[in-house]
């Protein structure tokens, strides 16, 4: 089998789709050598001195551990110089990031959640990087938060890592999705996955089910239904996966099919959601439709949501579309 590296795979993409442009393309390499980055810092963990907690908190008020805040630079450095750029904006930070001006400025918008999933880092389990790719509006020179707040529907790239037993780079242009694993030897992506398909029927779903007393009657309604197995309504028993990092949890659903909920509760009612909108739910949102997936927040496709500010939470509904489309007919009920 002939392996087909990412960049030979762009290459060929941007041939063949017309809004693949050079900067698109070279701003993906650039994010994938980024997450190679990542990968190698992850790997060494305690022998890189790079576990723990950095003492400090982000703009949503989490610790941040020293793998998020080495993650984000990395993203960053990587990213500012090359002219692809307009602007970048991070979980991580309050502000959109400038870019420096001794460097030029390009059309696009990159969004990342640098480190998903960082509290599992101090026990070995698997966390990654999730990002989006926007275009800039026309005439806007110097991006500001406000030009960041499209809807997930004008996105025009996406993609997340998985940090695992080996690194799984996930990517969408608008055209299907395609999966490269990091040939650690080599130190490149390679082709592994053509065109993932998500199976429309499942019997797993991902949620924290800790959270069961504070869910709105809908979901109480849709879980109990799962947990009553083959005796209850659905006539079949459903198994429970539950990672706490998205990417790990939506990766084996992008794999093998499921559900992945993070809903709204009333632990805290001031939030609407828990995940971050920008940076983790429109992302995965247009790589699970491209892969034959729903996303919706219970009331409204994921996609069309408009975003009021850029730290905006959701709740999230996504993966297998037959039980992504039950639930949310469950909350318009």
């Amino acid at each position: 089998m002939k392996h087909i590296s990412l960049t030979r795979f762009l290459i060929e993409e941007q041939r063949e789709h017309q809004h693949l442009t050079a900067d698109l393309r070279l701003l993906i390499e650039v994010v994938a050598r980024a997450c190679k980055a990542i990968s190698i810092a992850v790997g060494k963990g305690a022998l890189g001195g790079v576990l723990g907690s950095a003492n400090s908190e982000n703009v949503q008020g989490e610790v941040q551990k020293k793998l998020d805040v080495l993650s984000n630079d990395i993203l960053l450095e990587a990213n500012e110089w090359g002219g692809h750029l307009a602007a970048i904006a991070s979980e991580e930070m309050d502000l959109p990031h400038a870019i420096p001006h001794r460097y030029p400025k390009g059309e696009y918008l990159l969004l990342f959640d640098p480190l998903d999933g960082s509290s599992n880092i101090d026990v070995n389990v698997s966390v990654g990087t999730i990002f989006s790719v926007l275009r800039c509006p026309d005439g806007v020179t110097e991006p500001t938060s406000r030009d960041f707040l499209q809807p997930g529907a004008r996105q025009l790239a996406a993609g997340y890592a998985v940090y695992g037993p080996s690194t799984i780079l996930v990517l969408t242009i608008g055209a299907g999705v395609y999966s490269f694993t990091l040939d650690r030897e080599v130190g490149s992506f390679v082709l592994t996955g053509r065109n993932l398909r998500i199976p429309e029927e499942t019997q797993e779903f991902a949620i924290n089910m800790s959270n069961q007393r504070h869910w709105e009657a809908p979901m109480q309604r849709y879980i109990g239904e799962l947990l009553a197995g083959s005796k209850g309504p659905r006539g079949k028993d459903f198994n429970m996966r539950w990672v706490a990092s998205m990417v790990a949890d939506v990766h084996r659903i992008l794999t093998r099919g499921g559900i992945f909920i993070y809903p709204r509760d009333l632990k805290d009612p001031g939030k609407p959601g828990r995940l971050r909108l920008m940076y983790e739910a429109n992302p995965m949102a247009f790589i699970v439709e491209q892969a034959g997936g729903a996303a919706t927040t219970g009331r409204e496709r994921l996609l069309d949501v408009i975003p009021g500010e850029l730290h905006q939470r959701v709740p999230v509904f996504l993966g297998s579309k037959s039980e992504v489309e039950r639930v949310t007919a469950y909350h318009l009920g």
